[in-house]
């Protein structure tokens, strides 16, 4: 069942705290630690779940590195469903998701288009506030996961297009 909140001004902090933990776990490769997601948009819903992107020098030097972030409590899933990617998930004693690291070799594309997405939200309140809605109508009508995904789908692919063309400056409208 999918669960969105209100924004949580304490998020920043939580990520601040575990991002200083991972990057200490992932070591030099580390270029820089991002915070994604909804949680990284304020004022909107989301997802209770620290979103992270980290971006590394060299991706395949993540693997071997997945102890060190198993003993901060994440399960290493591998790419998990996107090449070049390497995902950890953390959940708490209850077994809720509280904290998720996606791993990309610094400017990958996945990367860049998490980022732009990010900071298009953050640069365009309208549209975040439309998104914001959008996720709390879906959760009214059917919290499930798969239910809750293909109901985002659309709009996500839709802000992800207007943020590339953003992104290179182009001027897109808050209307």
């Amino acid at each position: 069942m999918v669960r969105v909140v209100e924004h949580d001004a304490a998020w920043g902090a939580a990520f601040a705290a575990e991002a200083a933990r991972v990057a200490s776990a992932l070591g030099d490769i580390v270029v820089a630690v991002h915070h994604v997601g909804s949680t990284s948009i304020a004022g909107i819903y989301a997802k209770p779940v620290i979103d992270m992107l980290v971006e590394v020098g060299d991706i395949g030097e993540v693997d071997g590195r997945s102890a060190a972030m198993e003993s901060l409590g994440y399960e290493a899933k591998g790419e998990f469903g996107i090449a070049g990617r390497r995902y950890f998930r953390r959940d708490n004693a209850e077994g809720v998701r509280t904290h998720q690291v996606h791993v990309f070799a610094a400017g990958a594309a996945e990367a860049v288009r998490h980022l732009a997405f990010r900071d298009y939200l953050i640069a365009h309140p309208a549209e975040a506030r439309a998104y914001s809605d959008l996720k709390q109508k879906l959760t009214a009508e059917d919290p499930s996961p798969d239910s809750y995904m293909d109901g985002k789908d659309g709009f996500i692919k839709e802000i992800d297009r207007r943020a590339a063309r953003w992104r290179f400056g182009e001027v897109i409208s808050d209307e």
